[in-house]
C-alpha cells in the first residue's frame, strides 16, 4: 500500500479562476477563494478518498521584480492574494476526522516559541491531527516584510532551520508525560516538577521555556519537508516524517529513495517510518481520449503569450532573474553569458538550464513543466494502473498531488481515481489510528 497526499500549492490563496489556463470548471473561485467554503470540500473529499494529508503552501510577499512591477503578478494571481492558512485549520478539522492538516510554517521567519506554541494549539483542536511544511523561504521581499534587509544565505538558513526544529522539539518535551494530574478532589492541575525550562542557546535562536501550553495527542508534530537540495535533503533525514521530492524520472525517484534511506540510516532513523510523497500533476479524465485532449489543451496555451509570461515569471520567482526583460528569441547558451555579464547569476543557473542550450528562451518557457505529470495521464483506471506500476518499480511511498484546485478535478480524483485504488488495496480506505503521526507511520 502507498499514500496520496494533496498539494495546496496556491496555499489559502487564490485558486485555480481563469478558464483559459485551468479549464472550464473554476467556478466562484475568483471571488470565493477567502473563504473557507472550497478547502473543506477538498478536505471532507480526501478523507473519503483515504489521502493521508493535505499540505497547505504558503508565501508571504507579492512578487514586483517581474518586469520590474507587480502588474503580472496581481492581473494573473500568481502567489498572491494569500491568507495565513493557520486559522483555516480548526475549520477543516471540524470537518473531518482523520486527516492529516499540514500547513507551511517558515523557520527563517517564524520565532521557535511562536511555532511550537501554535502547534501544540493545534494539535489539540484537530485531535492530533495536525503536521507543519517546514520551508527555509527563498524570497528576498518575504524577508523585507519581516524586518530583514535581505535574506541569509542558502546555507545559514538551513543551520537556523535544524536549530529551529531542535527548540520546537524540546519545547513540546518540557512538559513531561505525567506533568497534568487535574485532580479535581485534591485541587492539583499540574506537578511542577516535571515541567522543565529548556534554557536552550543557539548560534540563531535561544528560548527559556518551558512551553506555556500542555501538549497535544500527538506530543511531537509530525514534520513535513520540501528542500531537494543536499541540504533539505540532511534536515529531513534528521528530523522530517515525509519529504516532497520533485523527480523527473523512474530513474530519478529510485535514486532519490535510496539517498534518503541512506540518509536516514546515518542519523540511526528507520527508513520504514519515513515517506517519500512524489510531486506529480496527473491528467485525469473519463476516457484516455479526453485526457489527451486535455493535455493537449494545456499545452497549446502554454505556448501563447499568456502561458510564456506564466512560465518566465515562474522562472523568476524559483531563480531570482527577471527573465521578463531578455529577448525571448536569445538561445540559452548567449543568455546565460548575458546573464553572467548583468552579473545576476545564481548558484542553480546552469542546474536551470541542462539540456536546453540550445533552445531559445521563448522556447524553454513554452516546453518546461512547473510540476512533472510522471507518465500519469488518462482515464481513471489507465491512471491508477500507471501509479501501481510507478510505485511497484522504484518501492516507493507515495504521490503528492498538484492540480488545479476546482470542485471537478476534486470530484475526477476522490470519485473517480481513489475508489479504484481503494478497492485494489493500493492506497487505504480507512484510518487505523486516532492520530495523524501513527496512520503516516502505518500500513
Amino acid at each position: 500500500m502507498y499514500r496520496l497526499a494533496w498539494f495546496l500549492g496556491e496555499g489559502f490563496g487564490i485558486q485555480a479562476w481563469n478558464p483559459a489556463s485551468a479549464g472550464a470548471f473554476t467556478g466562484t473561485n475568483a471571488r470565493d477563494w477567502p473563504k473557507a467554503d472550497l478547502y473543506v470540500d477538498l478536505t471532507s473529499s480526501l478523507e473519503r478518498a483515504g489521502f493521508d494529508f493535505l499540505l497547505i503552501e504558503d508565501t508571504s510577499q507579492v512578487d514586483d521584480t517581474f518586469r520590474g512591477s507587480a502588474e503580472v503578478t496581481l492581473r494573473v494571481g500568481l502567489w498572491a492574494p494569500k491568507s495565513d492558512p493557520l486559522p483555516l485549520v480548526p475549520l477543516l478539522a471540524q470537518r473531518t476526522r482523520h486527516i492529516g492538516i499540514v500547513p507551511t510554517l517558515t523557520t527563517t521567519f517564524y520565532p521557535p516559541y511562536l511555532a511550537a506554541r501554535l502547534l501544540a494549539t493545534l494539535d489539540h483542536l484537530t485531535d492530533g491531527r495536525i503536521g507543519a511544511n517546514i520551508v527555509t523561504s527563498g524570497s528576498e521581499l518575504a524577508a523585507q516584510n519581516y524586518g530583514y534587509e535581505k535574506l541569509p544565505p542558502k546555507d545559514v538558513r538551513y543551520r537556523m532551520a535544524n536549530e529551529w526544529v531542535e527548540v520546537m522539539k524540546q519545547l513540546h518535551q518540557s512538559w513531561e508525560p505525567g506533568a497534568v494530574i487535574a485532580d479535581v478532589e485534591r485541587g492539583v492541575y499540574a506537578d511542577h516538577a516535571k515541567v522543565h525550562p529548556i534554557h536552550f542557546k543557539g548560534e540563531y535562536f535561544a528560548c527559556r521555556g518551558p512551553l506555556n501550553t500542555i501538549p497535544g495527542p500527538q506530543r511531537t508534530i509530525p514534520l513535513v519537508e520540501a528542500g531537494n537540495s543536499p541540504a533539505g535533503r540532511d534536515l529531513a533525514a534528521r528530523y522530517a516524517d515525509a519529504m516532497i521530492a520533485q523527480c523527473h524520472t523512474i530513474e530519478d525517484m529510485k535514486a532519490f529513495r535510496e539517498d534518503m534511506h541512506a540518509r536516514l540510516e546515518g542519523y540511526g532513523r528507520d527508513p520504514a517510518e519515513f515517506r517519500v510523497m512524489f510531486l506529480c500533476s496527473p491528467v485525469i479524465a473519463a476516457t484516455d481520449d479526453e485526457a489527451r485532449r486535455r493535455r493537449d489543451a494545456y499545452k497549446a496555451w502554454r505556448r501563447t503569450d499568456a502561458g510564456v509570461e506564466y512560465m518566465l515569471w515562474y522562472m523568476e520567482h524559483v531563480s531570482g532573474i527577471d527573465f521578463g526583460r531578455y529577448d525571448l528569441d536569445t538561445e540559452v547558451s548567449a543568455l546565460i553569458a548575458q546573464i553572467n555579464a548583468d552579473k545576476e547569476v545564481v548558484s542553480s543557473l546552469a542546474k536551470m538550464f541542462v539540456g536546453e542550450e540550445g533552445k531559445t528562451l521563448r522556447e524553454v518557457a513554452q516546453t518546461r513543466e512547473h510540476v512533472e505529470d510522471l507518465g500519469l495521464i488518462g482515464s481513471t483506471k489507465t491512471v491508477a494502473d500507471k501509479m501501481d506500476a510507478l510505485m511497484e518499480e522504484v518501492g516507493g511511498d507515495g504521490f503528492l498531488l498538484y492540480m488545479p484546485t476546482t470542485r471537478h478535478q476534486i470530484a475526477e480524483v476522490c470519485d473517480g481515481l481513489a475508489p479504484i485504488l481503494q478497492r485494489r488495496g493500493s492506497i487505504r480506505s480507512s484510518y487505523p489510528h486516532a492520530t495523524f503521526r501513527d496512520n503516516l507511520r502505518s500500513f
